[in-house]
């Protein structure tokens, strides 16, 4: 009788009908599944936004050319930051048909000749090249460019370059791509971005992403909701749990996902988010069935993935190929002086090619017939803490793989 009475006081003082909660759980599922076009907001980036949209305003308004890039983490906002003044810029009048976009992106454009493919598709201009033949690339690019043209500098049709997976056009053959739009006849080029968040920015990303809209059909049970989110974000459990995924990774995508398995606890009977149903959220986040194959992987392997970690610490996150990684480990044989790990480079190759086909690494673009395995561009999948984790673990590992591991930098 009691328990019945306290959940029925608590549903009166809450106002939580069935109907409520699921609005609940209606806009905060969409918020963080459409997040740009849920809020339109830019969280900390603002200077860079206005900086970016002034940029390209003076080229297309007064034919400046420039050229940036942008950096940081995935999921950081570098995309939508460039979306959204995109958005903007074409909304102007003046700017309004007066912009030629050409949008290319690392992982899909893998060559040169590809991009330029590209870039004539995307200009319209396959009939203007027809059955032309030219002498280089960068001819073929100042043609394009030219038959874009309407008469001098200034009644020019400003072209915007924007490329995605920047670093990967990096790795083209010759740079000529890259050479070419910075050199010819005065393009403007936007490569693409990455923007980094602080920990205080976050906190607020956090209560601004869970907070019911001023709009909320049961207004007493927002405020109720609102007053309790501000409530959890001053909780040391809550914070803990969101500097942990902070350092873990900085992917709003990561903390969309701890919300919305946290978000997933409320019902009824418990309409108010709580700091220990964060918790939960973040133990089942962490369940990571990739770190649970590192569990059955040999030691050769092991100390491969190692290397590939020390490998992503140096050069902060940059492609390697297995020869890096090769290395890397003949440093720590080397320093060991451990005939145990002394293993030939085809055996080490097989290890190496075991890991690719568990899709604990993957390689950045499909391997030709003629491509050198040892050469490949790959990306570890697992991160320091998956690692760090699954060491901690994993049967039997020697203790000086597990220092190797632990140690802030590769053996130099």
């Amino acid at each position: 009788m009691k328990s019945a009475m306290s959940k029925r006081k608590q549903k009166e003082t809450c106002g939580a009908s069935a109907e409520c909660i699921s609005q609940v759980q209606k806009i905060l599922r969409e918020r963080f599944c459409h997040r740009p076009s849920a809020t339109g907001k830019l969280f900390g980036i603002e200077f860079q936004y206005r900086h970016l949209l002034e940029l390209l305003k003076r080229t297309t308004l007064h034919g400046e050319s420039n050229s940036a890039l942008i950096v940081g983490p995935r999921g950081s906002g570098k995309t939508t930051l460039l979306n959204h003044v995109l958005k903007n810029l074409r909304g102007m009048k003046q700017v309004r048909g007066n912009l030629l976009e050409v949008h290319l992106n690392g992982l899909l454009q893998t060559s040169d000749k590809v991009a330029l493919k590209e870039i004539t598709r995307q200009l319209q201009l396959e009939n203007v090249v027809g059955d032309k033949v030219f002498g280089s690339f960068a001819e073929t690019l100042a043609f394009l460019l030219e038959a874009l043209r309407k008469g001098d500098r200034t009644s020019s049709c400003p072209v915007l370059f924007v490329l995605d997976e920047f670093d990967l056009f990096v790795h083209h053959k010759n740079q000529t791509l890259l050479y070419n739009l910075f050199d010819i006849s005065q393009s403007a080029q936007t490569p693409v971005t990455i923007i980094g968040l602080t920990c205080r920015q976050y906190m607020k990303i956090f209560k601004e992403q869970l907070s019911l809209p001023a709009e909320f059909p049961d207004e007493p049970f927002a405020q109720k909701w609102n007053d309790n989110i501000q409530h959890l974000s001053e909780d040391k459990i809550v914070q803990d749990v969101l500097q942990n995924l902070f350092h873990h990774t900085k992917d709003l995508r990561s903390l969309y996902f701890l919300l919305m398995l946290a978000v997933s606890a409320v019902s009824v009977q418990h309409p108010l988010l709580t700091a220990a149903d964060l918790q939960e959220a973040s133990r089942q986040h962490s369940t990571d069935s990739k770190a649970n194959i590192v569990h059955g992987l040999s030691v050769l392997e092991i100390c491969l993935i190692i290397a590939m970690k020390h490998l992503n610490d140096v050069y902060d996150g940059e492609p390697f190929n297995f020869q890096m990684v090769y290395n890397e480990f003949q440093k720590f044989i080397q320093r060991k002086a451990h005939s145990m790990y002394n293993f030939e480079k085809p055996v080490v190759m097989k290890a190496f090619e075991h890991l690719l086909q568990l899709e604990l690494v993957k390689p950045l673009e499909r391997p030709s017939a003629r491509a050198q395995r040892e050469y490949l561009l790959m990306r570890l999948l697992l991160d320091n803490t998956q690692i760090m984790d699954a060491l901690q673990v994993y049967p039997n590992c020697p203790t000086d793989v597990k220092q190797w591991a632990a140690s802030s930098l590769s053996w130099l």
